[in-house]
């Protein structure tokens, strides 16, 4: 009696391409028939242009002492290959897994029909294990091979039908060649034979074919198929049932939420818990940028907040540099001119040093860092800046960093929430890390994509432990304050002109001319590069327009025409920039260093 095995149950066999390199092969060896018939009939014709006259195989299968299948292969290929150098052996592709557990292939011999070796080398590459006979010389002619093997767990226990089964594939699906002649004899030792259910079948043809052909049971165990004349790809399998319960099956084979399903969740965990991390960080730096929570519209900023300073507490604030170069040009110190005619469509600005006194002590070491060779009267070109006053420049922001920590307008600390996650993320990352070497050293195929979804998990934790145990700038309550009373300051820019005019009447402090009015333009002045920061300088250099023309004034802090001052600043922006930015870190040994640009210093201060 037979029956028939559904086709979902067939072996679970990778039929990949060849390996990497003998891929390129057979990609040289398509371009070239493709080439120009000139050239084609010196091309070498495809190494897969051979067939097997014969192909003999005999299987012994047995159980072990400990109850698993094994399975002897000895296989007798006979390949007649063409006269021409075109051949210099061939390749035998083996399965390495079988119903999710690995069958350990190993080769133990490749043989002539003399028995004599043949010189062989094997490759790995996806599920398949490859024989790569033969060496630089080329083979012609029928040339015989015997290649020996040994799989382990070759007997399936078949869920759908309640059997175990020998269900194999006894030709390769993939197979580029012809095989005039194929005979396979399966032999089961007394333990398997003796629990042989009767119940075989055999089928051949194409992948997914169920066209049968013959098993003959020749008795004790033994049976045979012989096939004639079949094409490239056509394969010849065969499924014999035993009894249930006889091969014991490698625990990768049973059911194991552990090392099938808990990684996938355990590293989704890890990610979800990295993420978190990031997001604690983030949360701590937005919580404490928050003191009152209350912005109300300003019109002065303090003078112990010059805007290099302000900028370190400033989220996202825009060209610092630039915003402290006008601060100190409205303050009176230095002047911004255009420089002379190059035959550039608008001159590079300079600065021109002024003999100002300066209140703020962190303007007067702005001044003394930026100006250091330059005496009152003289000016400072911003064009072509040499690398000296790069190196200042570019140190000045380094300077404004440790001025903003020594100020206790910021500090530096560690998320505790996000260490926490980290922690819980590495430890669950360890959990899928000791499962995996579970499911590697006990075979189970889940073992691969446990690989890569860990690798990749591993990626981002490693990533976010940098962030989550390193010590962050954040702002005291002080510089949160500051930083409100910026956004009010921010506020004050944004609105409309009336509601300015009308906010400043309302104060009893704002800067009067003598007649009673406020000085408006010496305050817009003022605000302008605070509007640098905010990135409004476009929006407040139309709005210092208007008041200059209005009042029929000439800005005092720069040559430029008072009718394109949105034109001037954005240029200024830019040439600040170049030059800030042409060093991101320079060091005081070669002469661009100054007073508490290095580690250190400390704070002293009274209580």
């Amino acid at each position: 009696m037979q029956i028939t095995i559904p086709l979902g149950t067939l072996v679970d066999m990778p039929y990949r391409s060849l390996p990497r390199s003998l891929a390129l092969i057979a990609v040289g060896g398509a371009l070239l028939v493709l080439a120009p018939s000139s050239a084609s009939a010196s091309a070498p014709a495809d190494v897969n242009d051979f067939e097997f006259s014969s192909w003999d195989a005999v299987y012994d299968v047995s159980l072990d002492d400990d109850g698993r299948a094994r399975m002897h292969v000895t296989e007798t290929r006979v390949a007649d290959f063409p006269e021409t150098d075109q051949n210099r052996g061939i390749v035998a592709g083996f399965p390495q897994a079988y119903g999710d557990a690995s069958i350990g292939t190993t080769i133990l011999s490749v043989s002539d029909e003399d028995g004599a070796d043949v010189p062989y080398d094997t490759e790995s590459d996806e599920g398949m294990l490859y024989v790569l006979t033969g060496d630089d010389d080329y083979v012609h002619g029928r040339t015989t091979y015997v290649i020996e093997y040994e799989m382990r767990d070759v007997v399936l226990a078949a869920e759908k039908t309640l059997v175990d089964e020998f269900y194999w594939n006894l030709l390769p699906l993939d197979s580029t060649q012809r095989v005039s002649s194929f005979h396979a004899e399966i032999r089961f030792d007394d333990a398997l034979s003796s629990r042989l259910t009767g119940d075989r079948s055999c089928y051949t043809g194409y992948i997914g074919s169920t066209d049968p052909c013959v098993l003959i049971d020749r008795g004790d165990g033994t049976f045979s198929v012989s096939e004639y004349d079949l094409a490239a790809g056509q394969g010849v399998t065969v499924a014999i049932a035993i009894e249930p319960g006889t091969a014991v099956q490698p625990s990768a084979r049973t059911p194991n939420a552990a090392t099938d399903v808990a990684p996938y969740f355990l590293s989704g965990g890890a990610a979800a818990a990295s993420i978190g991390a990031w997001i604690g960080v983030a949360s701590m730096k937005r919580r404490h940028r928050r003191a009152t929570g209350i912005v109300v519209a300003q019109y002065e900023v303090p003078a112990s907040l010059p805007p290099l300073l302000a900028g370190k507490i400033l989220p996202g604030a825009r060209d610092a540099m630039a915003a402290q170069f006008v601060h100190l040009a409205v303050g009176g110190s230095i002047r911004i001119e255009d420089g002379p005619a190059t035959g550039k469509k608008k001159p590079d600005p300079q600065l021109r040093c002024l003999d100002a006194p300066l209140q703020e002590r962190m303007d007067q070491q702005v001044m003394d860092v930026v100006f250091a060779d330059v005496q009152p009267g003289e000016v400072l070109p911003l064009g072509e800046a040499d690398g000296d006053l790069i190196a200042r420049v570019s140190n000045l922001n380094e300077f404004a960093t440790k001025m903003a920590l020594a100020r206790r307008l910021t500090t530096k600390v560690r998320s505790r929430a996000a260490m926490t996650l980290q922690w819980v993320s590495l430890g669950l990352l360890a959990v899928v890390a000791a499962l995996w070497a579970w499911a590697a050293l006990t075979g189970r195929t889940a073992a691969e994509p446990v690989l890569f979804v860990g690798a990749l998990t591993a990626i981002l934790v490693g990533g976010s432990c940098l962030m989550s145990f390193t010590r962050h700038t954040v702002l005291t309550p002080e510089g949160a304050l500051q930083l409100e009373h910026l956004r009010g300051v921010e506020e004050f820019i944004r609105v409309a002109e009336a509601d300015r005019l009308r906010m400043l009447q309302s104060y009893t402090g704002a800067e009067r001319r003598a007649d009673g009015t406020v000085n408006v333009i010496h305050l817009y002045e003022k605000l302008l590069p605070y509007a640098i920061l905010f990135g409004l300088e476009k929006q407040w250099g139309g709005v210092l327009e208007y008041a200059y023309g209005q009042g029929g004034q000439t800005p005092m802090w720069t040559t430029t025409d008072p009718g394109s001052i949105r034109t001037s600043i954005a240029s200024f922006s830019a040439a600040t920039q170049s030059a800030s930015s042409a060093s991101s870190s320079s060091g005081g040994s070669t002469g661009g260093g100054f007073s508490g640009g290095g580690g250190g210093g400390g704070f002293s201060g009274g209580r």
